[in-house]
């Protein structure tokens, strides 16, 4: 199995077309909780997919990347904008200031961190308020026929699906994050349309799914196209998530 931070050095560009965004209400959400102007560390920042909705809600951003493919994406597509700092740098150790960041947000990323570490460098970077959003994305693989289906396929095809899929925290494991502070959770519905290479370039985005040439490629594939086929409606599958955001304060 890969080391975290070297995962997705392979399918970046599946990763930055084919992952979903966040939901505009998370956007909301954050600038009622955070005014603006106000400086953001998006940690485990990838792409930047979280980080371009932050820039465009009005936030200064450092985008905090351990891998580099995925960050030199990231710099590729942000960096006209001078509100984007691209940061080579890791959880458990960012680079950046003491107390010089009034949110850190993480996004499909806190469950490969040392936690522990973590904790201790989330709470020197953050100012007084010390607020951190931990977001995922969680698909619904009950929301329909072909979500079910989809959640079968991984399932019964990709050995190592279910051992990444158990790697995320759960609200326990996350509460203890922030004791003895709190932490509060927020969900938005959110919705991702797919076409047939947005459906398969989905599939290639993540990391327990073999690429091109590696055993098993094939046959992953073959089954993905029957399942789209049989589950289209005008050309198009439809992925439903329920977007998590946990906003934790750590004790002053």
């Amino acid at each position: 199995m890969k080391e975290p931070t070297e995962r997705f050095s392979d399918r970046v560009e599946n990763y930055a077309k084919y992952r979903p965004h966040y939901p505009d209400d998370l956007s909301a959400f954050v600038r009622e909780t955070v005014p603006r102007p106000a400086r953001i560390a998006d940690v485990g920042s990838g792409t930047g997919i979280l980080t371009r909705q932050l820039l465009g809600a009005g936030y200064e951003v450092y985008g905090v990347e351990p891998n580099a493919p995925m960050r030199a994406e990231a710099e590729r597509t942000l960096e006209a904008d001078p509100r984007f700092h691209s940061i080579e740098g890791a959880a458990e150790s960012t680079s950046l200031a003491d107390q010089s960041i009034d949110l850190i947000t993480s996004a499909q990323a806190f469950h490969w961190f040392d936690r522990a570490k973590t904790k201790v460098e989330f709470r020197r970077i953050l100012k007084h308020r010390r607020l951190v959003a931990l977001i995922w994305n969680d698909r619904q693989a009950d929301a329909s026929t072909f979500s079910w289906k989809y959640e079968e396929l991984l399932r019964r095809a990709l050995p190592e699906y279910l051992e990444v899929s158990h790697r995320h925290p759960n609200t326990e494991d996350i509460r203890v994050f922030f004791e003895p502070g709190e932490v509060a959770l927020k969900k938005f519905p959110n919705v991702q349309q797919l076409d047939r290479e947005a459906f398969m370039g989905r599939l290639l985005s993540s990391s327990y799914v073999p690429l091109e040439g590696r055993p098993g490629h094939q046959e992953v594939m073959r089954a993905a196209e029957r399942l789209f086929d049989e589950s289209a409606v005008d050309g198009e599958v439809v992925f439903a998530y329920e977007t998590m955001l946990y906003l934790g304060a750590f004790d002053v």
